[in-house]
């Protein structure tokens, strides 16, 4: 069963309350980075894989997307995003990324931010998304970073005055489920290291365009300070890859 922590109402309260949830993706410290390694959009055939608010779905439209689908496993992200980033050629569908089951070489473009952590078998989705490409489709995806996941505990550590002192690392090479409290209690992910996850992605055939870790928009900081801590570890990993 796969976890969907999303519809739980105190987590979906306090996602909803996030600055990107609320101002989208230019309140998103990475976006400034993954909108530079998207492909083009115009008439492209688009999958979103937890798809969540929906806002990538929209900028794929509004880009000139002429089909674009987001899956979701949770009714209440999906209801959202039907409200808040509908278009005349975006669908919405509740299900697992798991289990998308599309026929070969149905999409163009296939996107997934944020999302990938959650998934048990990565491999697996990473040879399906393969399959629902079209040769010379493009696969562009971030995934919290392997230094982010590999404590259940996923917060600094802290001086005795409360000072952010520094991020700590350990267990790493330990592969496999981590039980966090993002939010809620007992927040399922799952922690890989940088080289399964690239490997996986080579595995499933694809070729790998660029690789990210990106830091936190200037900008945004000057606006938002509590972020600038954000640029002191690695908290994406970011993939651009395609089918030959």
């Amino acid at each position: 069963m796969k976890q969907n922590i999303y519809d739980d109402p105190d987590f979906f309260s306090g996602y909803s309350a996030m600055p990107r949830s609320v101002g989208g993706l230019e309140q998103a410290g990475e976006w400034h980075e993954l909108r530079a390694m998207l492909p083009t959009f115009a008439n492209q055939t688009v999958l979103d894989l937890g798809c969540g608010f929906g806002w990538h779905c929209r900028y794929a439209e509004t880009q000139g997307a002429r089909r674009v689908i987001g899956i979701d496993l949770s009714e209440k992200m999906l209801a959202r995003a039907a409200q808040i980033n509908g278009g005349e050629n975006i669908e919405y569908r509740l299900g697992a990324i798991e289990d998308i089951g599309f026929p070969a070489q149905s999409f163009d473009i296939v996107l997934s931010s944020l999302a990938l952590h959650y998934v048990r078998d990565l491999d697996a989705t990473f040879k399906m998304v393969f399959d629902v490409l079209k040769p010379q489709g493009a696969f562009v995806f971030s995934i919290e970073h392997p230094v982010f996941t590999a404590l259940e505990k996923q917060d600094w550590y802290y001086g005795k005055d409360g000072k952010v002192l520094h991020w700590p690392l350990d267990n790493y090479q330990q592969e496999g489920e981590r039980h966090s409290n993002w939010m809620a209690d007992d927040v399922v992910k799952y922690h890989r290291t940088v080289s399964s996850i690239v490997n996986g992605v080579i595995d499933a055939g694809f070729a790998i365009e660029q690789l990210a870790e990106p830091k936190a928009d200037a900008a945004l900081i000057a606006q938002r300070p509590d972020m600038a801590n954000e640029n002191r570890r690695p908290i994406f990993l970011m993939v651009a890859a395609r089918k030959p």
